[in-house]
């Protein structure tokens, strides 16, 4: 392996190094730089810069410098162009073999600037930013890591609906095992799930959630790979992914669209986004969804609704305060249905097979938040970010799972009762600045996270649909009154008593205070991150008793620009996360611990249209715990590792390929081992870490006609290809079983012109059956999920 990631990086770093080489001025022409300010003299960074009349155009860096170069002598005029705004224009003469300098002023601030460049950023396939939640005050290019962002225009062109919904199809190694349908995510990327974040908070609360996003109120998502715990409060060593919601963008706009598909999908959006005065500086936008939605198996539904408002205020030039609330209601049916149970093997049943009984009571969701954020420039050099959130998340409903499962098949089913209630409170200061010292220069972050996190769940109560001498048999499934009736729960407490009662709690407090320094050299082209965090973290699980730890973790980052677009960098991070859980024999559970080692090489091409990541790692951690494959999962037991690692190389391309042409490419090589196996446990050193591809590749091309008759027609298409799959949960007596491969194949047809836009995606092409599973030891069953067969969704969209 060791020598694979070595070979990986000469031949990378090989490839990458002959394709930066400059080219050199031709004789005869001259060269034109400048500088691009705001009204308020800040630079103006990622504005357009044409020369007029002629097909030469390019961007400022973040520093709002330009340079265009191999220009015949003459005279010119400069335009620099913000959409929104009047061009910005200067006369310009060019010599011979000289360089020639303009500074342009625009007529607009650097606050309506940054509003204008999240706006555009939505029409492409690549990001130069992150968001300010992320707290990088610095372009991703000069970054010392891996983060790779799915921009709308992603979404939009795939028909993503939800964050479940194909979304990882964008990022190399992400993949999605043991998902509860469209619940939760459960995302897997570099060995480990991944943690979920919103607008910058950790809003994960167990091991289940959060509910999964409605791409209704998502501007876009950040995946951050590899340690997040430093720049965001408690992420997991192998990275997190970041929804960033939609905020008012200063533009009087709105986007209707209506989408109908298979299994009787009908939805319909409202995007609304405009000025709630004449100056301008109080904004709105509203956001709303409404979804019927069935399912390929008979008796599943999920119904989801979407309700969300955001009011932002300019204070003054230097002060902006927004307030955003976010209510997402699902109505489903029972959770536990999209599991299939048989001794035999994998898709030993048909893929349209159900469990589900029909008349169960529905599932009901309501998850709220609410955010204040406040931001204020305390000088060009600095800035005071502070937000505070407020989520609650109730669930009334249940969990079809069998009691037994017979050697034969058949199979007694038992609903649980699952009612569940989520509070989080967390809290947020940091304070970005640049700071100049002699011929160095700072990048400072400094900042405090608190969070108190509550959950309750009662699955203290089940009810056998099924009798011995009267299972369930799904070669003749009978959907009818089931023998045992239907369950009739014991609500009549509250659910924090129910959910303490039961053992069904977890409670976790942490703060933790962090300052970093980039310190840039040679005119920032050798930048140096020297960073360190320290964490208190307080937690019970499950009825256990509280737990303790605090704990000093550094950073160190060096990232190095070869030439204005391409970078190489190295990061070294050690990971401290707090993590909730019982063990059966009472031990301490201690938070995870571990180092990361990465290395990687980043460029954007041609002005930044597109732009390429490679990058290789390794990961380590201890302690983290892991379900027991003894027992059912709402048991609430939980086994020690022992010590894992995880190591790969991954690859990213995205971005505007050629005129018309938008590209998302990506492979990723993961390796993850146990390294060392807690004594008693079933597993051993050098098992497969379940929940992961070794290989994973994807792609999705958009290509949309310019020109002629055929002009706003377009056609779209991408694979996703997994090889040497590792199931998706331990067993002590199937550790070594893999999945076959798997292979997804979808596309699409659109036409757009002026403000309406018409696309027909299909999904399985190919039709394959397509599951994700594992082996259950206390069922001595395989367990699968199945994916939906051939299907498709034709939506409209009018923009006004």
């Amino acid at each position: 392996m060791i020598q694979l990631i070595r070979s990986t990086t000469l031949l990378l770093v090989g490839l990458f190094l002959l394709l930066t080489v400059p080219v050199w001025a031709q004789q005869g022409t001259g060269t034109i730089k400048g500088h691009i300010t705001t009204s308020d003299e800040r630079p103006a960074a990622w504005v357009t810069v044409q020369l007029k009349g002629f097909k030469k155009t390019v961007s400022t860096d973040e520093k709002g410098y330009f340079l265009i170069k191999n220009v015949k002598p003459g005279n010119y005029e400069i335009a620099v162009t913000l959409v929104g705004y009047e061009s910005a224009v200067k006369s310009v003469t060019v010599e011979e073999n000289k360089t020639v300098t303009v500074d342009v002023p625009m007529n607009v601030s650097n606050q309506q600037l940054q509003e204008v460049i999240v706006t555009t950023n939505k029409n492409n396939y690549n990001a130069r930013k992150g968001s300010s939640s992320l707290r990088l005050n610095e372009p991703l290019l000069e970054v010392p890591q891996n983060i790779q962002v799915v921009t709308s225009a992603n979404l939009a062109d795939q028909q993503v609906i939800s964050m479940s919904d194909g979304v990882i199809r964008n990022i190399s190694g992400a993949v999605r095992m043991e998902h509860w349908g469209d619940l939760y995510a459960n995302i897997h990327m570099r060995g480990s799930q991944i943690q979920a974040f919103r607008n910058g908070f950790n809003v994960v609360s167990s091991y289940w959630g959060p509910l999964t996003e409605d791409m209704s109120i998502v501007d876009h998502i950040e995946f951050v790979k590899g340690p997040a715990g430093f720049m965001l409060a408690n992420g997991d060593p192998s990275g997190l992914y970041n929804v960033v919601t939609k905020k008012p963008t200063g533009q009087t706009k709105g986007e209707a669209s209506f989408t109908v598909g298979s299994f009787d999908l009908y939805r319909a959006s409202l995007d609304l986004d405009g000025k709630l005065n004449s100056n301008g500086k109080l904004l709105y936008r509203l956001n709303l969804a409404a979804q019927n939605k069935k399912s390929f198996r008979d008796y599943e539904y999920n119904n989801r609704y979407t309700f969300a408002p955001v009011i932002s205020y300019q204070v003054d030039e230097k002060t902006k305060l927004t307030v955003e609330y976010n209510l997402q209601y699902a109505k489903m049916s029972d959770v536990g249905s999209y599991y299939v149970f048989s001794p035999v093997g994998y898709t030993a049943l048909p893929r349209d097979f159900t469990a589900m009984q029909p008349g169960l009571e529905p599932t009901t969701i309501s998850d709220h938040s609410f955010t204040v954020n406040l931001q204020h420039e305390l000088s060009n050099d600095w800035k005071l970010t502070a937000q505070a959130a407020y989520y609650n998340y109730q669930q009334k409903g249940t969990s079809l799972w069998p009691a037994a499962v017979n050697a034969d098949g058949k199979m007694i089913r038992s609903v649980g009762i699952w009612d569940a209630k989520s509070e989080m409170t967390l809290a947020q200061v940091f304070l970005n600045g640049n700071v100049t010292t002699g011929s160095i220069n700072h990048r400072i972050l400094a900042g405090l996270d608190l969070g108190n996190k509550e959950y309750f769940a009662d699955w203290s109560q089940s009810h056998p649909l099924d009798s011995v001498g009267a299972e369930f048999d799904p070669t003749a499934p009978y959907y009818g009154i089931p023998v045992n009736g239907f369950p009739v729960w014991d609500r009549s407490q509250g659910i924090e008593t129910r959910a303490v009662l039961g053992g069904g709690t977890i409670n976790q407090r942490y703060s933790g205070l962090y300052l970093s320094d980039e310190l840039g050299f040679f005119d920032n082209t050798v930048r140096l991150t020297l960073a360190g965090r320290f964490t208190h973290v307080q937690q019970s699980a499950w009825g256990g008793a509280k737990e303790e730890a605090k704990r000093v973790t550094p950073r160190l980052g060096l990232s190095v620009s070869i030439d204005r677009n391409t970078s190489v960098y190295g990061l070294y991070d050690e990971a401290f996360v707090p993590q909730a859980g019982r063990i059966k024999d009472g031990s301490k559970v201690r938070p995870i611990t571990g180092g990361n080692i990465e290395f990687g090489i980043k460029r954007d091409w041609f002005n930044g249209r597109w732009s390429t990541t490679a990058s290789i790692y390794r990961i380590i951690k201890n302690n983290e715990l892991t379900a027991d494959p003894n027992e059912a999962p709402t048991s609430g037991h939980s086994v020690v590792l022992g010590q894992k690692r995880a190591e790969g190389v991954e690859l990213d391309l995205r971005g505007t390929v050629i005129k018309g042409l938008n590209v998302v490419a990506n492979y990723a090589y993961t390796d993850g081992k146990v390294t060392e196996a807690t004594p008693g446990v079933s597993f051993k050193v050098g098992d497969v870490v379940p929940g992961y591809s070794k290989h994973t590749v994807n792609s999705w091309l958009n290509y949309k006609v310019s020109n002629g008759v055929l002009k706003g027609a377009g056609i779209s298409g991408g694979f996703t290809w997994l090889l040497d799959r590792a199931t998706s949960d331990w067993s002590a007596t199937h550790n070594n079983q893999e999945l076959p491969n798997y292979f997804k194949l979808d596309g699409g047809l659109f036409w757009e012109k002026d403000k309406i836009k018409l696309a027909l995606n299909v999904f399985n092409i190919l039709d394959e059956y397509l599951y994700s599973g594992s082996y259950y030891d206390w069922l001595n069953s395989y367990y699968w999920q199945s994916e939906a067969p051939r299907n498709l969704r034709l939506g409209i969209t009018y923009k006004f």
